[in-house]
């Protein structure tokens, strides 16, 4: 065997190694040219790290499939948020410095005030129970606290629905503070006092001069263990309908849904709002990110251990 026909290791290292630099050289190359493609495209758009598809730059969600082109956090604790949202569950504070969080009109940075209700930038302390609030309802009481907020109050009490959910509501109400009957002992006490409290009005009355008055007997509302919890389910049944009635649907302004879900609310009820965005239990549409989505109430039983979100 000839010389230059000869096998040499070193050689074949030197080939393996020369084969090698020149993948990584075109390797390299792919990735450059990746990388260039990519910044042409964020130059041109936003990629959707979902399908591809390019966006408009100040696009925050995907016009092809809807997913979220990009991160927000939370200018006050840094907790990463949904884009459109006006609030962070985690903190509890309304983000949004250039939108009235009591009426969702433009509110200028430059502005104390909101120009259009007058709402002032940090929240307003509710006169009954001196609740700091970043909403146009008392988060702690309910109250109303601007006059949008009173109108839509008004405006619902003139609704058929909405009367009967309030007479349902304290209907239910009555019924959780009622004693039922433990024995037949309790129906016979009650007979008695009942005749007593006859007996001592009619002799008030002929002390008055009143030979014959009109006395009427005042029918005990208790009843039995039974009976009083059949009673309570049947109202629990038409509150759910009239509030599955009432369901608010989506809309544009997040402070718009806010204030009317809070009108529809009844007293009196162990209530939680169910939103649309997550699907989470929260004890009002003030503590969702992003009520705009909609959502309903739902009446808890009193012993409920359903979660409640923002009651962490």
């Amino acid at each position: 065997m000839s010389e230059e026909t000869t096998f040499r290791p070193d050689q074949a290292s030197q080939g393996v190694q020369s084969l090698q630099r020149e993948e990584m050289v075109m390797g390299h190359g792919h990735e450059s040219a990746a990388a260039m493609r990519m910044a042409q495209q964020q130059a041109v758009g936003v990629p959707c790290p979902n399908c591809g598809a390019v966006n408009e730059p100040e696009a925050f969600f995907c016009a092809s499939c809807g997913q979220p082109l990009r991160n927000i956090f939370c200018p006050n604790c840094g907790s990463e948020i949904a884009p459109e949202s006006d609030f962070c569950e985690i903190c509890h504070h309304y983000i949004k410095t250039d939108v009235c969080s009591f009426c969702g009109a433009h509110f200028p940075l430059s502005a104390g005030y909101c120009p259009e209700c007058g709402g002032p930038r940090g929240g307003l302390v509710c006169p009954v129970c001196h609740t700091l609030n970043d909403f146009a309802f008392c988060k702690q009481c309910d109250t109303p606290l601007t006059d949008e907020a009173r109108q839509l109050v008004k405006e619902l009490q003139m609704q058929p629905d909405y009367q009967e959910l309030v007479a349902v509501a304290k209907e239910y109400a009555e019924l959780g503070m009622a004693l039922p009957y433990s024995s037949e002992k309790d129906v016979v006490r009650d007979e008695r006092n009942e005749q007593l409290r006859e007996r001592v009005l009619m002799l008030l009355a002929k002390d008055r001069g009143v030979e014959h008055p009109d006395i009427k007997w005042k029918e005990s509302k208790r009843m039995p263990q039974g009976e009083l919890e059949q009673l309570k389910k049947e109202k629990i049944a038409r509150l759910s309908a009239l509030l599955d009635k009432m369901e608010i649907q989506p809309a544009s302004s997040p402070a718009k849904v806010r204030n009317y879900a809070m009108a529809c609310k009844p007293a009196g009820v162990r209530l939680a709002w169910v939103c649309n965005f997550k699907h989470a239990m929260h004890s009002s549409p003030c503590g969702c990110a992003k009520p705009q989505l909609g959502g309903k109430w739902v009446v808890l039983d009193r012993n409920s251990k359903q979660e409640i979100k923002d009651d962490k």
